[in-house]
């Protein structure tokens, strides 16, 4: 079985936009490169997994996220990476367009997209990382059975904890967290 590092969109591998598809404004984080490029050394799949609510919220068209999935490409190729895959939650209980207004198994910080990717991909989860900036990202992360990394960024404001959101680490940027694996 393969070995995955699932890893937040919004905030941890990019800059957060709020609601955001327009490609021109997506740029990968600081010290980002030397640190997926570590991980990549490892044998380590690169998979993200993110709630993209701003589908269910009316903001942007669920087809939207294909161009974004291709800048995050385009861009991590100007460094020799990729990902392997990109999965979404598009739902949100609270939406306004009714086909997404759910509370689903997928959305973060339920373990649906990685239990997901996990089988789609053939993944050993007790093998695998969670990489994310908010305690919903650990959250599934543990729930799946990965190990999990907090990059506190600043972008956590609530710190409400739980049994399921202790990170097994907290660092910086995901440079800091490759060092982790």
């Amino acid at each position: 079985m393969r070995k995955a590092v699932f890893i937040d969109k919004d905030g941890t591998l990019i800059v957060d936009v709020p609601f955001n598809v327009n490609p021109d404004l997506i740029r990968l984080q600081n010290n980002t490169v030397e640190g997926l490029r570590h991980i990549r050394k490892l044998g380590y799949e690169l998979i993200v997994i993110s709630n993209q609510s701003g589908v269910a919220h009316g903001h942007f068209e669920e087809s939207d996220l294909k161009q974004v999935e291709e800048r995050l490409q385009e861009l991590l190729s100007e460094h020799n990476l990729s990902l392997d895959a990109f999965y979404y939650c598009p739902h949100h209980p609270e939406g306004s367009v009714e086909r997404y207004a759910l509370d689903c198994d997928s959305r973060k910080p339920k373990p649906g997209m990685i239990l997901k990717a996990a089988k789609d991909r053939e993944i050993d989860l007790t093998s695998s990382w969670m990489i994310g900036d908010i305690l919903h990202d650990i959250e599934a992360g543990n729930r799946a059975g990965c190990r999990t990394i907090l990059i506190d960024n600043g972008n956590e404001t609530e710190w409400v904890m739980n049994d399921f959101n202790h990170p097994d680490f907290t660092v910086r940027t995901i440079n800091d967290a490759a060092s982790k694996l």
